[in-house]
């Protein structure tokens, strides 16, 4: 997965806005923040983008 593979190179604190267009996300991001221990900022869709702000935590 792309997104696990910047926040492996990014440093802690980095917030990241993710812009999607694929509904799943609605489940992969969330999903994906609590099972790493990112912070999930925010969500929000106009119905066709999504847009996530994450920012990372430390390790």
């Amino acid at each position: 997965m792309l997104l696990h593979k910047l926040f492996r190179e990014i440093a802690a604190g980095t917030e990241v806005l993710v812009l999607a267009t694929d509904p799943s996300t609605g489940r992969d991001i969330p999903k994906f923040c609590h099972f790493l221990g990112h912070e999930l900022i925010s969500s929000e869709s106009d119905g066709s983008i999504y847009r996530y702000r994450i920012r990372k935590q430390a390790c």
